[in-house]
C-alpha cells in the first residue's frame, strides 16, 4: 500500500513539474510571440514580381558572401549569407492588422513598391493607406496597411543559415544596404 501511494505522490510531482514547465515565462518564445517571428515564412519562393528591376550595379553582387547586420527574425543577426538576388525599387516599413486576427504588426520591415496594390512607381509618403500584395507573415496577403517609412534603395534576396542552428533560410525577402556587410 506505502508503495503504492509513493508511485501516485512521484506521478503526481512529474505531472505537476511538467505544468509548470510549459506554462513557465520562457523569454525567447514569449519574444517571438511578441515579435510574430514564429508566423513569418522563413523559405520562400525565389520568385519576385515581374515588374522589379533587377539593379545594374549593386553593392552586392549575386553570389557575394556577406553578413546580416539586422533581426528581422531570431537568428539572423550575425548570420552568414549569400546573395542571390538585387533589385531596384522603393521599400517600405509598414504598419498592418493581420487578416487572421493577429494583433497589429508595427514597423514590419521590409515591403516593396511592386507588392503593394495599385501603387505605381512612384514613391509612397509616410502615412498612405495601402492593401498588401505579399505574404511574408501568416495574415499579410490582403491585409491594409500604413506606410510608416519609405525610401528608394536597393533591396536583397538571400539565403542563409540561422544562428540559432537549424534549417537553411531560402530567398529571404528583403534586405537592404545597410542591413548587410561584406564578409
Amino acid at each position: 500500500m506505502n508503495s503504492k501511494k509513493s508511485l501516485i505522490g512521484i506521478l503526481l510531482l512529474v505531472f505537476a513539474l511538467t505544468l509548470a514547465a510549459c506554462t513557465g515565462n520562457n523569454e525567447k518564445t514569449d519574444k517571438k510571440i511578441n515579435d510574430k517571428e514564429m508566423n513569418m515564412d522563413h523559405s520562400v519562393s525565389a520568385e519576385i514580381p515581374a515588374d522589379l528591376k533587377e539593379e545594374e550595379n549593386p553593392k552586392y553582387k549575386v553570389g557575394s558572401k556577406v553578413i546580416i547586420e539586422t533581426s528581422h527574425m531570431d537568428g539572423m543577426k550575425g548570420a552568414e549569407a549569400i546573395i542571390v538576388g538585387a533589385f531596384n525599387t522603393n521599400v517600405y516599413a509598414i504598419s498592418y492588422t493581420p487578416t487572421n486576427g493577429e494583433e497589429k504588426v508595427k514597423n514590419h520591415k521590409w515591403l516593396i513598391q511592386q507588392e503593394i496594390v495599385d501603387s505605381g512607381d512612384k514613391l509612397l509618403k509616410p502615412g498612405t493607406e495601402v492593401k498588401i500584395m505579399a505574404s511574408h507573415m501568416e495574415g499579410m496577403y490582403g491585409a491594409a496597411a500604413k506606410i510608416d517609412s519609405a525610401e528608394p534603395t536597393t533591396v536583397y534576396m538571400v539565403n542563409y543559415k540561422p544562428t540559432t542552428g537549424g534549417k537553411a533560410v531560402e530567398n529571404h525577402k528583403w534586405l537592404t544596404e545597410n542591413e548587410i556587410k561584406a564578409k
